[in-house]
């Protein structure tokens, strides 16, 4: 191993470590060493990370974690917006790396809505979207949407390898690869600014990032790569968290 990939390894380690160590659900408005941007927010390019995020900015991981509502995995995804600072206006810096507030629930996910600091933040997703979406495959439903479940943060539909998978509404490619963990061949499509749509396990990715498309315009091969099985993982988000696609796809 050369030393410029040993070195590479070793702060994807380091940052593995940090974002483990976000776990806390404790509420946190800003905690030493950072530096809260009020009204500032930023939008999540190719390649980064929250820990990289966070430290560019000045502001703790933890604390940026919080501030958006992020819980494990720590998902993020570009195209996604995250707040720079705590919700709810100028907050007092807190004196430790925790508030005395009593911990909160928070759902997994990368890119959430800014937290507020009491009561807990993230209102429920509204259940009208405004987007007309439709089915991405034809199959039967293996798996369930679960809250807070980070393996079921969407849908497991059932195929056949090399069947038609479809972009569920209109929007912009913001990713099509196969670099986050779990979703094998994976394409993301940005509805709008608070909606996007995933798409993993595909065999083959058919769009490229930045590529307009339609709804139900052919995105992909259905296949297997990061699951056991020929299927879709199909995950619809608002503000950057898993929300119920059965809620918002049309009754079969």
């Amino acid at each position: 191993m050369n030393l410029g990939r040993a070195s590479r390894l070793l702060v994807v380690a380091a940052a593995a470590l940090v974002l483990a160590a976000c776990s806390s659900t404790v509420t946190r408005t800003a905690g030493p060493g950072s530096t809260p941007k009020y009204g500032a927010t930023t939008i999540v390019q190719k390649g980064d990370t929250l820990y990289r995020i966070a430290t560019d900015n000045g502001i703790a991981v933890r604390d940026l974690a919080a501030w958006n509502g992020l819980a494990p995995p720590y998902t993020i995804y570009p195209g996604q917006r995250l707040s720079l600072y705590p919700a709810g206006g100028r907050a007092t810096p807190s004196r430790s790396t925790a508030s005395t507030t009593p911990p909160r629930t928070t759902t997994p996910g990368r890119d959430a809505g800014p937290a507020r600091t009491s009561p807990p933040p993230a209102s429920a997703a509204p259940v009208n979207s405004g987007v007309d979406w439709k089915w991405p495959v034809d199959g039967q439903l293996l798996s369930r949407f679960e809250a807070g479940e980070p393996t079921k943060q969407g849908i497991d539909i059932a195929g056949t390898g090399g069947a038609p998978v479809r972009s569920a509404a209109d929007g912009t490619v913001v990713y099509s690869g196969s670099g986050l963990v779990g979703y094998g061949e994976l394409i993301i499509i940005k509805h709008n600014e608070q909606w996007l749509s995933a798409y993993g396990h595909n065999r083959t990715r058919l769009v490229a990032e930045g590529a307009v498309v339609k709804a139900g315009q052919q995105i992909a091969e259905l296949g297997r790569t990061g699951a056991s099985r020929d299927q879709l993982h199909f995950e619809i988000r608002h503000n950057g968290k898993p929300v119920d696609p059965l809620l918002h796809l049309p009754r079969k």
